[in-house]
């Protein structure tokens, strides 16, 4: 008998623990107001049905009530390839562009980009996530079928599903609480009006929170050098932890790192050389071959830098330099090495001197003074790409005979074993010219 007490207790205190609540009655709209846009909502069949209309803004209908660490599920569907999203600690200020609603955005994209899933900033920061870099979850959205949706917000991780395929992963701590919506986009590009898509089942948990286990979702992390769970999982690791030099050393004079370096509130900065002084270039102390190197750079008017990989002290004896392969960075608008080199292979994320990367939209294209976001991938099979702000702009085959065509045309031709050994340290470059540096991270990839 006491066994049977015990295990009736332990089975009806994991009832406890996985209690949803209904966000949706299936025959009213109560609970939930309109913002935003003159979008068409009704209830029909149990369902709650968006319509588009013309010449109004993005329509949300939102949640009466706040909710801060949760999880929520439903299912959607889309009757027509329209637009649409799930916003989740959302807010509308009178103080905020006329109440505009604003906050993160589980994202509804049915084109061939493919991004649903995604995590978007409404009204603020625009893509925090787009699917690029998880073709799996690229694959897991049904087009005009249902769609089961899963979020999970448990302190600043944000973690979304379809269909039980992770994602979407970011860390972030902008907001931490704030209503629920249901988006109906205005209408642009193909869409018109009378576009519908439809959402049930709106249920949601916020006590005794069981996030989803650790997977191997790309992870975009938003907090200064920080390293998450499921990075740590994946084999991630700070290569610059925020605080000091530790890792690092100075790759080409005897000069203190913090001669030229300072670090200031978890920011790595290299300042502007007024005084002539010979340059700091950082380079760590650790060798690395087949990586995911993954860090954030902010570039001042006209600035110039660069982060290089598989480098080595290469040259003429009595003359050699760390040399290695450049990820560039750089202010194409007004700095002159942009207009240099070949076909733009100076430019911004360019493999610099020898292949240019493809222009981003303007869209995704970062502000000087704003924060980008870059990644460099070696593979095994020395498949190497380049990333900027989510997109990959270049993809190469090292020491191939086209690289090897492509160095024999570049400024380091006469540079026996330029950007060809199987392990080479990171470096980042002093280049006389105020560039930030942060959440510079790194895995090996075996």
């Amino acid at each position: 008998m006491k066994k049977l007490i015990l295990l009736f207790f332990l089975f009806s205190t994991g009832l406890s623990a996985q209690k949803w609540t209904s966000l949706f009655d299936g025959k009213t709209l109560k609970g939930w107001t309109q913002r935003g846009g003159k979008a068409v909502y009704k209830v029909e069949n149990g369902q709650i049905v968006g319509q588009t209309v013309s010449d109004t803004p993005n329509s949300f209908l939102c949640t009466d009530k706040d909710y801060g660490d949760f999880i929520l599920e439903l299912d959607l569907k889309l009757d027509d390839e329209m637009n649409g999203g799930v916003q989740f600690r959302s807010l509308s200020k009178p103080d905020y562009q006329n109440g505009r609603v604003h906050g993160y955005q589980m994202e509804v994209d049915p084109s061939t980009r493919a991004w649903s899933g995604g995590i978007y900033d409404e009204g603020r920061r625009d893509w925090l996530y787009n699917l690029n870099h998880n073709p799996a979850g690229q694959k897991a959205f049904v087009k005009l079928g249902w769609n089961k949706y899963r979020i999970e917000a448990i302190g600043n991780i944000l973690r979304t599903f379809i269909n039980g395929i992770p994602t979407a992963h970011v860390i972030d701590d902008m907001t931490a609480k704030g209503f629920i919506a249901l988006q109906v986009h205005s209408i642009y590009a193909a869409m018109k009006p009378g576009m519908t898509i439809r959402w049930k089942n709106i249920r949601i948990q916020t006590e005794n929170l069981k996030p989803s286990p650790l997977d191997e979702c790309p992870v975009v992390n938003l907090l200064p050098n920080n390293i998450s769970e499921q990075e740590k999982a994946q084999g991630y690791k700070l290569l610059f932890n925020g605080q000091n030099f530790d890792g690092w050393k100075n790759g080409s004079s005897t000069a203190a790192p913090d001669s030229r370096w300072k670090i200031e509130n978890g920011i790595l900065a290299i300042t502007a050389n007024t005084d002539k002084s010979p340059g700091v270039d950082l380079i760590s102390e650790q060798k690395y071959g087949a990586f995911e190197l993954q860090f954030d750079f902010k570039l001042t008017d006209a600035a110039n830098s660069g982060v290089k990989y598989f480098v080595e002290m290469l040259g003429e004896e009595g003359k050699k330099s760390p040399l290695g392969l450049e990820y560039q960075v750089l202010d194409d608008e007004k700095h002159p090495d942009a207009k240099q080199g070949v076909v733009g292979n100076r430019t911004i994320a360019s493999l610099y001197d020898l292949i240019p990367s493809d222009k981003l939209d303007k869209r995704f294209q970062k502000k000087i003074g704003d924060w980008n976001q870059a990644r460099v991938v070696v593979m095994p099979n020395n498949t190497v790409q380049h990333w900027l702000n989510g997109f990959k702009v270049l993809e190469y085959q090292r020491n191939s005979n086209i690289f090897k065509a492509l160095v024999a045309r570049s400024k380091y031709a006469k540079i026996e074993g330029f950007g060809s050994g199987e392990k080479g340290h990171i470096l980042l470059q002093d280049h006389s010219d105020n560039v930030f540096f942060k959440n510079v991270k790194i895995r090996e990839i075996k």
